[in-house]
Formats: C-alpha cells, structure tokens, sequence
C-alpha cells in the first residue's frame, strides 16, 4: 500500500485548515502558499471533502473553507477516504483473484489483514490529534489572518507630458513652421 500524494495534500491541507480556522474561513490560497500545493489541485481536493462534509465553503470577500465538524470528530481515515484514497494493501483490490484467474494468491489473507489495521489505524488519528502534535512542536499561527499587502509602497509618480512631434511627418512640420 502506497499513499498517495492526494491523500498526503488532503490531510496537510486540513491539519493547516484545522490550525487557522479560529480567525475565520481560510483561503486555499493561503494554504496554497504555505504548504506549497498547487492551487487547483487544492480545489479538487476541497471539493471532494465538501462534498463528504468534512469541510464548508463560504463565498465572496473574507471567504474561504472551515472544517464543516470538529477537528476531534474527524480522522485521517475519513479524509483519505473523501478524496477517493483507496486504502488497500491487496493486489486484487480486496476481490480474492489476486492471480487473474479467480484464485487467491498465498499472502491474500496477510494483505487484507494490514488493510484492517490500516484503516483501524488511521480511524484512531483525530485531526485534532495532528494539530495539537504541530502546536506541541513550536508551530506559531498568525493570530490575525495576512491582510493584502499594497503592490508598492513607494508613491505614485505622476507621468510626465513631453510636448514633442510623434511621428516624423510632425517633426517635419514642426520645422517647416519656424
């Protein structure tokens, strides 16, 4: 079994959902940023765990994603799930014919056993559990959410008029008139 990077960025993105959330909606933008996942591949993902209620979405300015329960009524193993992460060990896909032919393979039973205590295991992690891991290790949220910055700082110059011909056939008239 092979964990994909879908399931690796959906639990990323919520742990960072789930440590910001106390301002306000988060923008997948700034999880974008922080975390250095692709923006549309962050709205795929978002949109999945919307539609299995995991997150909720609020439209328009100062809008963003927040965790649609709490953070200790969901586990790693719901959020894999919702973004279509199988969690299968097997080579069959858990449908016993592992050798093509209908049969099981010998290890088919060691397999699907490592499935059961995957999913147990991901199903005792909370997401609470992994926010408060990153709290416990010095992990500083911004207490305000980033407030846009103005393009520059530095003050608008006022463009300068040049009274000069534009073209040649003006700067010959301009001669021919002195």
């Amino acid at each position: 079994m092979r964990l994909t990077t879908k399931g690796r960025f959906a639990v990323t993105a919520m742990i960072d959902l789930g440590l910001r959330q106390s301002n306000g909606p988060v923008t997948l933008a700034a999880i974008s940023q922080r975390q250095q996942i692709s923006l549309s591949y962050l709205e795929q993902l978002f949109g999945k765990l919307r539609r299995h209620e995991l997150v909720e979405s609020t439209r328009g300015p100062g809008g963003g994603y927040t965790l649609a329960r709490k953070a200790e009524d969901i586990t790693v193993a719901d959020i894999i799930v919702s973004v279509d992460e199988p969690i299968d060990a097997t080579q069959c896909g858990g449908r016993e014919n592992c050798l093509g032919d209908g049969a099981r393979c010998m290890t088919h039973d060691l397999w699907a056993s490592l499935n059961v205590r995957m999913v147990e295991f991901l199903d005792s992690v909370t997401l609470q559990k992994l926010v408060d891991e990153q709290l416990a290790k010095g992990l500083q949220v911004e207490d305000k959410p980033q407030v846009k910055r103005p393009i520059s700082a530095l003050p608008v110059a006022k463009p300068v008029r040049i009274n000069a011909p534009n073209s040649v056939f003006a700067l010959g008239n301009a001669f021919s008139k002195s």
